[in-house]
């Protein structure tokens, strides 16, 4: 069962509304149906919050070490919490799917994101299951910065938001392992 979900995106309101922080944007989602708030750890160098006990006590976790350095903080609240990668869903932005599709995957390589490989880098292991968001491609490679740190168009937005929509409908089955079930729903598009 999943014990931590951790949201990666960019922190401060400058890149609050970048389509790199979709990680950010569902946790906020959780943290609020749940009416939880997050608090500072500086041992965790992140945002933390906890779901009640009623909904799994999952822990939420919003790096700020911003993208580059995720594993920083993966790595200090798994370490102080005993947590296998396994147990660790990290929840992403995908420039290789369109936007509003949304995959579930256990494992698996970086594909180029920054976030991951230092994830992988600081667990020692690609072993951990990943919810990819997907924000489309800008088509060329010099031009993914810019498009993973702009806000999405109002089309894009209202798709990003329907995924969003989608994966709190089946988080219960995401949270549980019940994974098939989800990806009933999540992966039909």
């Amino acid at each position: 069962m999943i014990q931590c979900a951790v949201g990666l995106g960019n922190p401060g309101p400058d890149y609050a509304s970048h389509r790199h922080n979709i990680g950010f944007w569902l946790l906020d989602q959780l943290a609020q149906q749940h009416s939880v708030s997050f608090r500072q750890e500086k041992k965790f160098h992140g945002l933390v919050a906890q779901l009640p006990p009623a909904a799994g006590g999952l822990r939420l976790l919003k790096p700020t070490t911003y993208m580059n350095n995720s594993g920083r903080a993966v790595g200090a609240l798994a370490q102080f919490y005993r947590l296998s990668p396994e147990q660790i869903l990290v929840v992403q932005d995908e420039l290789d799917l369109p936007p509003g599709t949304v995959r579930l995957k256990r494992g698996g390589g970086h594909g180029g994101h920054n976030g991951l490989r230092d994830i992988i880098q600081v667990l020692g292991t690609q072993a951990f299951p990943r919810l990819r968001i997907g924000i489309g491609h800008p088509g060329h490679k010099s031009a993914v910065l810019k498009h993973v740190l702009s806000a999405p168009g109002k089309a894009e937005a209202a798709d990003l938001q329907t995924a969003l929509d989608q994966i709190m409908s089946v988080w219960e089955q995401i949270h549980t392992d019940d994974w098939q079930a989800a990806m009933q729903i999540l992966h039909k598009k």
